[in-house]
């Protein structure tokens, strides 16, 4: 919304299950880039997520580690402007993200009106590993012991290789569904 309280919608839809925090994260990030990429530099965030604003305010830790990417890019993007406040509003009292919710159903137009509401599939996810938002750069090199338990599942992610014994490939292709192998990194799936 705009100082002149003009409203502009928009509307994304995430491509893949996730959680509710992941969610409220990726609406967020998304938001904060349209808000860069609009060239405004004072701005006002309001969130129905207490987890989500607290941590952006550092009143809470990050515990969850399939939330740290999100809570960084978040905190990178919002170093960007000037002047930002963050502002938790309980569900019942945030009227405003409930009508823009149901918009698309409560949207009542004549016959000859029409109104354009952009939409964007997106998942930021992938934005967290490709983008630097910084000028540094760093390097992390550990060294890899042949038996750690990581190595297998990589080499089976990535090029398919297997061990020669048996019972220890059975065991990584059991293991593999559970994990991805991206950009060098290596992520286990969970229910969230």
């Amino acid at each position: 919304m705009s100082p002149q309280r003009q409203i502009l919608p928009y509307f994304f839809q995430l491509s893949e299950l996730c959680s509710n925090n992941v969610a409220e994260y990726q609406a967020l990030i998304i938001g904060l880039q349209m808000a860069i990429n609009m060239e405004i530099t004072a701005l006002e965030v309001y969130g129905d997520s207490k987890l989500i604003i607290n941590q952006l305010l550092t009143e809470y830790e990050v515990r969850k580690d399939d939330l740290v990417p999100y809570f960084r890019l978040a905190t990178q993007l919002l170093q960007k402007f000037e002047a930002v406040t963050l502002e938790h509003v309980p569900r019942k009292e945030n009227q405003m993200a409930d009508a823009l919710t149901n918009l698309a159903s409560s949207m009542t137009l004549g016959k000859d009106e029409a109104t354009d509401v952009p939409v964007c599939q997106r998942w930021v996810i992938p934005l967290v590993n490709e983008m630097s938002l910084d000028d540094t750069n760093a390097i992390s090199v550990l060294p890899v012991d042949a038996e750690e338990w990581r190595q297998p599942l990589i080499d089976y992610l990535e090029h398919g290789k297997l061990l020669d014994d048996l019972r220890r490939r059975s065991e990584i292709r059991r293991r593999a569904p559970r994990f991805l192998y991206y950009k060098g990194t290596l992520y286990r799936r969970s229910f969230e």
